[in-house]
């Protein structure tokens, strides 16, 4: 199981449910943890432990599904969206992208400065100045606290206050989906981000 062969099923499903077809990301990994087992019998990680690896592709995968997803529709806005991974990790940043991190870095004085841990960044090309950043989680139970630590940060400086924080899940534990009792992690999303998506029919 490859990330390609996730989102050629992504493609599937938009041809059966249309602009809807987000709502079903569950079924679509759900479908995918089949296949994944099935390739993961053939070659098992040294661990042993499927769920593990699961995890983890699931994980990975989700934000750049979700990545493709909202290209389109951010592009046909004039703006684009680039990885949190590619910013942190490159080794060299052509001068638009080295732009956009600077702009995106949080000052912890002696400590030096830092990239928010963050999946996708959305800017405008013209002038580099982000406009939102994007956490994504496949359940709120996944560090969910820590998108709400990094909306804080952000807004505690005059030049990046102004970036709006938006958590994006197809909510596989109902934190969302039931509004009482509230469970901590709604409470952290709706009290600490500017916005939450949820990828579900029953919201």
């Amino acid at each position: 199981m490859r990330y390609e062969d996730l989102k050629a099923r992504y493609e599937q499903m938009k041809k059966m449910f249309g602009t809807n077809a987000y709502k079903h990301v569950s079924q679509l990994l759900a479908e995918a943890k089949e296949q994944h087992k099935k390739d993961w019998e053939r070659n098992p990680t040294r661990a042993k432990d499927h769920e593990q690896s699961w995890r983890a592709f699931k994980g990975k995968n989700l934000e750049k599904l979700l990545a493709d997803i909202i290209k389109d529709e951010v592009e046909a806005l004039g703006l684009r969206v680039v990885n949190g991974n590619t910013l942190e990790r490159a080794e060299r940043l052509n001068d638009e992208l080295a732009r956009v991190k600077n702009n995106l870095l949080i000052d912890y004085n002696e400590f030096g400065k830092h990239l928010p841990d963050v999946d996708l960044i959305i800017y405008s090309p013209k002038t580099c100045r982000i406009l939102a950043v994007v956490s994504s989680k496949v359940t709120l139970r996944e560090r969910i606290a820590q998108t709400g630590y990094w909306k804080i940060k952000l807004s505690h400086q005059k030049n990046t206050r102004h970036i709006k924080v938006l958590f994006v899940t197809p909510d596989e534990d109902k934190t969302l989906s039931k509004k009482e009792p509230t469970k901590k992690g709604r409470a952290i999303v709706e009290t600490d981000t500017n916005g939450t998506y949820v990828m579900s029919e029953s919201v």
